[in-house]
């Protein structure tokens, strides 16, 4: 409806707004003309039936009249048609009333057509319900009449009036005009509705389509993005592949303590720019919701040891006392969850106390907070002395790109996406995590997650076992570990020297072909206890030459073990390499003690 109208307002259109439907707008409209009609139609009327003397007449038509003109104006002024509808309707009865048991004491055309008018007034205006209530009490007003009261002669001391052919002329002729004006007028409405209907769904099509179109593009342009980023990661990972690994054998051949430390800085470099590029391509699969969460059998305890034992070196080396405590509940019992994401949750909050502490204490504990047999709560609580999180941005740290201050970002450095990254995995494997801080004092980040229990015990045999570290240099029975036969399928250059050097030191002397083609040929003609296998090589890759492999006819040569060396960063790049046959991979830049780990555990070496 429209606001503000002015008190003297008789103009229709002011009181018409375009946030009403096409039906309230018929509605409007019927009640401003059809008060005009029907003002139209007394006035016709009143002056005969006043010559007449019909004196009934006359003042039921004069007090219509005024009626009318009243609600006109309030109309005009206030168009809420719903009660001005329901006046309407209740002057009606009162008049069929009146006229058949009091003025005419008959039921004529003249009744009958204003009954019809209340019955299509009444559902056109108010709807089922009311519309239905209104034609009842009419007809039983007729009815009421027809049967009891005209039999009887109840109203005989009254003398009714009789109505002269102009005065039914004339409200027949208005009365057959205003039924005709009500049925035409909604009629119209109607049609125009449902037209106002097909064109809303034919824009609804329209927008659906464009819609679709625009998502294909989204999708499209994720692909793109994510397509983009892999081959960039694969791009910068080859060449880091190389610093980190020549890094590596540099300081395994005893440097000068000048050179080791120039050799630190240079691995820690590479190291921190290998972290910058998975923190990427981290935060773009946990967007695009391509991230999977494995199940798997593991250790806390353990875990811990191995997430915090690098850490524990880059804190002394920083003058920090770092301090590791785990449940002794947890030493003896495996949890089933995805470690690896774990371990990034972790290493990032660790690392992040690290970094942000220049001088006191690294505290990193892991308690059971509840024990429910079959499932656990676990607490992982990290601790520093470093410099601390104003109260008002801490909620902003766990955006994306996001740092307290620019000054941290200049002095720390970082891309600030490690907390964003913990905060997107705690939420979609239902974990929390809580910030304390102090400027100046430290914070302490907490994390509470819930792992189902395995009812499996770790015995102290298995203890002393997992604690071993595979030695390149000793036999195991009567197999030296330098007897291995070792087929490397790479086709860059530079990755082909790092691996020949790498080998050298376990007095391995690999094979090496140049694509998978060659890798199949040279297999067919030789005997090897492992491949490892690039992917993207040129003529064959790595995934279609496993494929061949395992199609061949010796069981031997077709179930060789085969690790992956893979420097893509694909979302579904693991499913993609198991698919093809490979045992394992290692992505690139690997750490050689973990590649021989692996190597080891395929052939069968212990």
């Amino acid at each position: 409806m429209s606001k503000n109208i002015s008190l003297f307002n008789l103009s229709v259109k002011r009181i018409l707004s375009e946030s009403d439907s096409i039906l309230d707008q018929a509605r409007i409209r019927l009640i401003y003309y059809g008060l005009l009609l029907a003002f139209l139609g007394l006035v016709a009327v009143i002056p005969n039936v006043y010559s007449l003397h019909a004196n009934m007449q006359t003042n039921i038509g004069i007090l219509l009249l005024f009626t009318l003109l009243i609600l006109f104006k309030y109309f005009t002024w206030n168009p809420d048609f719903i009660a001005v509808s329901h006046v309407l309707l209740i002057i009606g009865t009162l008049l069929v009333t009146t006229v058949i048991f009091v003025v005419f004491q008959d039921v004529n055309i003249i009744v009958i057509q204003l009954v019809i008018l209340i019955i299509l007034f009444g559902y056109y205006m108010l709807g089922t319900r009311w519309g239905t209530i209104y034609s009842l009490i009419n007809l039983s007003v007729m009815l009421f009449y027809m049967v009891g009261v005209n039999s009887n002669h109840l109203m005989s001391q009254i003398r009714p009036e009789k109505l002269d052919s102009y005065t039914i002329t004339v409200v027949v002729f208005f009365n057959f005009i205003l039924i005709m004006f009500i049925q035409g007028h909604f009629y119209g409405a109607f049609l125009r509705n449902i037209k106002q209907l097909k064109d809303f769904a034919d824009s609804e099509k329209q927008l659906s389509e464009k819609l679709g179109h625009a998502m294909h593009r989204s999708e499209k342009s994720s692909q793109v993005q994510s397509e983009f980023l892999s081959t960039m990661s694969h791009e910068i990972r080859t060449p880091l592949n190389a610093v980190i690994g020549m890094s590596n054998l540099l300081l395994m051949e005893s440097p000068r303590p000048d050179q080791k430390e120039n050799l630190e800085i240079l691995r820690f470099s590479a190291g921190n720019l290998l972290t910058l590029v998975n923190d990427v391509l981290d935060f773009n699969k946990i967007e695009s919701g391509k991230i999977t969460f494995e199940n798997i059998k593991f250790n806390l305890d353990e875990l811990m040891q191995n997430i915090c034992g690098g850490q524990m070196m880059k804190a002394e080396e920083k003058g920090l006392t770092f301090q590791l405590h785990v449940d002794s509940y947890l030493k003896t019992r495996y949890l089933i969850g995805d470690p690896t994401r774990l371990s990034q949750i972790i290493f990032n909050l660790v690392s992040n106390a690290i970094k942000f502490t220049t001088r006191g204490t690294v505290k990193v504990s892991v308690s059971c907070i509840e024990d429910r047999h079959n499932e656990a709560t676990i607490k992982f609580s990290i601790r520093d002395s470093g410099i601390g999180i104003a109260e008002d941005k801490i909620a902003a740290i766990f955006e994306p790109f996001t740092q307290e201050s620019i000054t941290t970002t200049r002095q720390f450095g970082g891309t600030g996406l490690g907390l964003s990254i913990v905060k997107r995995l705690l939420d979609l494997q239902g974990g929390t995590i809580q910030v304390t801080s102090e400027i100046g004092i430290g914070s302490e980040f907490s994390v509470t997650m819930e792992f189902p229990v395995s009812t499996d015990m770790i015995t102290p045999e298995e203890k002393i076992k997992k604690l071993a570290v595979p030695d390149a240099g000793r036999a195991n029975g009567t197999f030296q570990i330098s007897k291995l036969q070792v087929l490397i399928a790479e086709d860059n250059a530079v990755n082909v020297m790092l691996m020949k050097k790498l080998f050298s030191k376990w007095d391995i002397t690999p094979v090496i072909a140049e694509n998978g083609e060659r890798a199949v040929e040279l297999l067919q003609y030789g005997n090897f206890d492992v491949i490892l296998m690039d992917l993207q090589m040129p003529v064959l890759d790595g995934l279609e030459a496993t494929k061949i492999i395992r199609k061949m006819v010796d069981p031997k040569k077709a179930n060789i073990p085969i690790i992956a060396l893979t420097a893509s960063a694909l979302f579904d790049i693991k499913d993609k390499v198991y698919n093809s046959g490979m045992n394992d991979y290692v992505s690139k830049p690997f750490k050689p003690n973990e590649l021989l780990e692996k190597i080891l555990g395929l052939v069968g070496v212990d």
